[in-house]
């Protein structure tokens, strides 16, 4: 099994960034992707956001999914100071739940879950978690619920999991196939983050370095 590469490895954070400028774009306005409606009580809309050629590689992705089936968006971009907040909230759980843990420790099994501020794609607007649905906008089974951690799934959430069934491994490898040929790369502790541009991205691919780093909407 090839070794999981965390957030928190110092691999990425050492990827240089040389930002393009690109634009963040409405995905709810600019696309016609199907986007998830539980997001919608984030007024601002930072949600359905994403770099343009993140957008675009998406919409190639769903181009080449079989028929029947779509892409569904869950969120894409998240302000720096939100990413922060669900960071150290993650963190400060796994330290109550493990007092014997080291600090790095908890950074590192934190970034299996939540990705570090400082390098975090969604933050950069290079990332978006998604799953499929059928063309009426019902979720396919993909094993575990999206943003399942890692203890709660027993390690279900790790995209090539043994502990799923035939069929949610089926749509896994459906939209990875998907999403890959259109460029994008798999976090794989989350079956359902992928990202573009990013840190994480440019280690994974081998590119000389990220095209987006951490961006501000508006």
């Amino acid at each position: 099994m090839t070794e999981i590469v965390l957030m928190s490895d110092p691999k990425v954070a050492a990827v240089p960034v040389q930002e393009c400028g690109e634009r963040l774009v409405d995905v709810l306005r600019d696309s016609p992707l199907l986007v998830d409606r539980r997001k919608w009580q984030d007024s601002a809309g930072a949600f359905a956001h994403l770099r343009e050629g993140v957008l675009a590689r998406l919409l190639e992705a769903q181009a080449q999914l079989p028929p029947g089936l779509r892409l569904l968006f869950v969120e894409g971009y998240r302000p720096p100071a939100l990413q922060r907040r669900y960071f150290d909230e993650y963190a400060t759980r796994l330290r109550t739940e493990n007092p014997e843990w080291s600090p790095d420790r908890i950074r590192s099994a934190a970034s299996r879950y939540v990705s570090p501020p400082e390098i975090a794609p969604h933050s950069a607007g290079a990332a978006v978690d998604l799953t499929l649905a059928d063309l009426d906008g019902r979720e396919l089974d993909l094993g575990t619920r999206m943003n399942a951690t890692p203890e709660e799934s027993a390690g279900a959430c790790y995209t090539h999991a043994d502990s799923i069934s035939d069929e949610a491994r089926s749509h896994r490898a459906v939209l990875g196939t998907a999403l890959t040929a259109a460029g994008l790369v798999n976090y794989p502790t989350e079956w359902w983050h992928w990202s573009y541009g990013d840190r994480y991205w440019a280690l994974a691919t081998g590119a000389g370095a990220a095209c987006y780093g951490p961006a501000e909407l508006g």
